[in-house]
């Protein structure tokens, strides 16, 4: 059985894909209700699984008219992709954010899931076992080889 947090997770990215605009506006207490959970659950999953990294942008107002609205960023189209990973990725790359991208290339259906689990165990912290900044910097090396091989057309 899956945990509340991927449930609701689920349910905001289902709504969320099928509005026009891309956007969703959500009130914490109503979602919680829905899904008879308290509002902190909501927060944890919005802020954990919604995140600038993964693609999202989150904007919240608390209070009586509160709400949380959700955004979801498109990746540039093919001919600007690479590009931005160039300008994402840059000279270092923390292990958060690679897994953000990888996440965000995945969900674009850009690269699949095996193809991000292999990019994720590679630029792991465990795999590349450096003191920082050397870290970063080898995991920069390496998403960007393994994007322009993934992404150069054959």
């Amino acid at each position: 059985m899956r945990n509340i947090s991927d449930i609701i997770e689920k349910y905001l990215k289902s709504i969320l894909h099928e509005s026009p605009e891309g956007t969703i506006e959500i009130q914490r207490n109503d979602l919680a209700d829905k899904f008879s959970c308290v509002p902190s659950q909501i927060n944890y999953v919005i802020s954990t699984r919604f995140t600038l990294e993964k693609g999202y942008l989150v904007e919240s107002k608390r209070g009586g008219g509160g709400y949380v609205r959700i955004r979801r960023i498109e990746l540039p189209g093919p001919t600007s992709l690479h590009t931005h990973l160039h300008q994402t990725i840059g000279n270092e790359m923390g292990q958060a954010a690679a897994e953000g991208l990888i996440y965000q290339l995945v969900e674009a259906r850009v690269i699949t899931e095996r193809e991000a689990n292999l990019m994720r165990s590679v630029v792991s912290r465990e795999v590349l076992a450096l003191k920082l900044p050397y870290r970063d910097e080898i995991r920069a090396r390496i998403m960007k080889a393994m994007l322009i091989s993934l992404l150069v057309k054959s």
